[in-house]
């Protein structure tokens, strides 16, 4: 089944690299009219230049993901070059610390919480009120299997990804034809999991029934199914891809 986007206007955070990227690449191939942002301009514009060079559309705007006004402004701007938002992206995310949870310091958890889970909250408002509230979309929040189950070393960025997940159920009531949907990805070969591949990838690439860990694309394909007409019975659920892990 060939899913297509043609008409479609998304806007991808986080979009400068890894899932980020690859979402905003499939959506661009699928026919979307892509506003990628990040925090720095020069990633965003190697993307840009690669969406175009497939024949794609896409435009950039440098925000931070976790920067109430930043995310207002980007969508500002999505709406003065596409036009109303379809498609919103909370992809972008970080995590400044590795450890025991009870090891976490006040600045650490509260820059985990800003990004991960305010900034998806504000920027779904801002979209909200500027273009969803008229002209219903499709909100794509982009969790981890973390906020589903325990993870050692990973306690304050899962403690993100769980309120992420409960967010995007909570919001899939109140906001009704806006669709709100999340992916819940396993370990996926990214700059940003590179100290977890290094650490144990291969071991349980060996062990999942599918003998691999996940590429960005494995991620965007989904995320392309599931903010596209085909999906339009679909909101509050987020769904696990993983390879098999949760089975094993």
């Amino acid at each position: 089944m060939e899913v297509r986007l043609d008409g479609k206007v998304a806007l991808v955070t986080g979009a400068s690299r890894g899932i980020g990227r690859a979402i905003a690449n499939e959506f661009a191939a699928s026919g979307a009219k892509v506003v990628l942002s990040s925090r720095k301009q020069a990633d965003l514009e190697v993307v840009k230049a690669e969406i175009e060079a497939a024949g794609g559309v896409a435009s950039v705007y440098a925000a931070n993901a976790g920067d109430t006004d930043a995310g207002r402004a980007c969508v500002e701007h999505t709406l003065k070059t596409f036009g109303p938002i379809d498609i919103l992206v909370n992809n972008a995310a970080t995590n400044p610390y590795f450890g025991p949870t009870l090891g976490v310091t006040e600045s650490q958890y509260d820059k985990t919480f800003q990004v991960n889970l305010r900034g998806p909250l504000f920027w779904i408002q801002a979209a909200w009120e500027a273009s969803m509230k008229q002209h219903p979309g499709v909100i794509l929040n982009i969790a981890s299997v973390g906020g589903l189950r325990a993870e050692i070393g990973l306690g304050p960025y899962n403690l993100t990804k769980a309120a992420l997940i409960h967010l995007t159920r909570q919001l899939a009531g109140e906001l009704g034809t806006s669709r709100v949907i999340g992916i819940a990805p396993g370990l996926v070969q990214t700059d940003f999991a590179e100290v977890l591949v290094n650490s144990f990838g291969e071991r349980l690439a060996a062990e999942l029934p599918t003998k691999r860990l996940g590429l960005p694309e494995d991620i965007a394909k989904l995320a392309t199914f599931l903010v596209s007409d085909s999906a339009s019975w679909i909101t509050g659920e987020t769904f696990v891809i993983d390879g098999g892990a949760g089975v094993v």
